[in-house]
Formats: structure tokens, C-alpha cells, sequence
């Protein structure tokens, strides 16, 4: 087995992957950057670093996909909350079809 090659895909499967599970996340719901880290690891087994979240929810405002707010906490810092947009929401929706299309097709491929 060449582990290299499997490493390597993996890392392209989850950097490509990592946008559809964040606004999945969002769809219910708003949450600070480490509440969302947390609710991937919740919900699949993938790591991921603040050093990818932010620069991605960057990115994911520019497209005017997520919205941020900042709230302020009782003691402590504030904290920025990301929710989906108008615009983000219908995305989702066309992203959860073409994801359904396709693991409907990798399912007849795999069995």
C-alpha cells in the first residue's frame, strides 16, 4: 500500500469537503469559532485547527455566504458568531443535492 498517496488523498477529500460541513453545521444554528470546531469533531472525526477555520469563514464571508456578529461574554473576551446568509442557505441546498447525486454515484461505483 503506498501510504503516501492514501495521506495525501485524504488530506484533498477532507480540504474539499471542509466547506459543505461547516455551512452544514451553520444551517441550524450560529456558533463562535471554537463552538464550531467543536461540533465537526461532534459530528465526524475530522481535525480541524483555527488556523483553517478562520481563514476559511474569511473566505466564506467575502462570498456572502456567512454572516459574524461579535457578543459580548459576562467576563471575558467577545466572541464572533457565524451564521448562514440568505444567499449561503440556498448555496447549501444546491450543494446538498449535487453531495447526494454524488455519494449515490460512489456507492455503485464501491459495491
Amino acid at each position: 500500500m503506498n501510504e503516501t498517496f492514501v495521506t495525501n488523498w485524504k488530506s484533498q477529500v477532507k480540504k474539499g469537503t471542509l466547506t459543505f460541513i461547516i455551512l452544514n453545521v451553520l444551517k441550524n444554528n450560529e456558533y463562535y469559532g471554537y463552538e464550531l470546531i467543536e461540533q465537526i469533531r461532534k459530528h465526524t472525526e475530522i481535525e480541524i485547527a483555527e488556523g483553517t477555520l478562520y481563514p476559511l469563514m474569511n473566505r466564506l464571508k467575502t462570498e456572502e455566504l456567512v454572516d459574524s456578529k461579535w457578543v459580548e461574554q459576562e467576563t471575558g473576551i467577545p466572541r464572533k458568531y457565524y451564521s448562514l446568509t440568505k444567499a449561503g442557505i440556498e448555496t447549501l441546498s444546491q450543494m446538498n443535492i449535487y453531495w447526494e447525486n454524488l455519494e449515490k454515484s460512489i456507492k455503485k461505483i464501491i459495491q
